[in-house]
């Protein structure tokens, strides 16, 4: 399995550590039946995985994140464009933006975007 890959349930999960780390194992269960309705044991079978995959830390009942959200999301990104799109950057613009109008703002940003990643 790829190492950043996160199924649903797994990125939803590291979500609520993301935003709430450092978290005590034993609020991340609070937690966990709260946001997600798991029982204690969905949370620490899960949270095991991805401690052992390389993506969480379990340290002293301590659960911090060893993967960036930005690193998995840059993951999960590129996995869509390389599997829906044949890696195709702008096929993948032209079927996301469709008819939508950008604006001036949101036109310039890309531009910015896409000058620095060619240099």
């Amino acid at each position: 399995m790829e190492p950043y890959k996160l199924f649903d349930a797994e990125y939803k999960f590291a979500c609520l550590i993301w935003d709430h780390e450092p978290i005590n194992s034993t609020e991340l269960v609070k937690l966990s039946l709260s946001e997600l309705g798991w029982k204690k044991s969905t949370t620490y079978t899960v949270l095991r995985k991805l401690c052992e995959r390389g993506i969480l830390r379990n340290e002293g009942a301590m659960v911090t994140a060893i993967i960036p959200k930005s690193e998995a999301q840059r993951h999960e990104s590129q996995t869509v464009v390389d599997k829906a799109f044949g890696g195709s950057l702008p096929q993948f613009l032209t079927a996301f933006l469709g008819d939508k109008k950008l604006s001036a703002k949101e036109a310039a940003e890309l531009k910015r975007i896409i000058e620095e990643a060619s240099r």
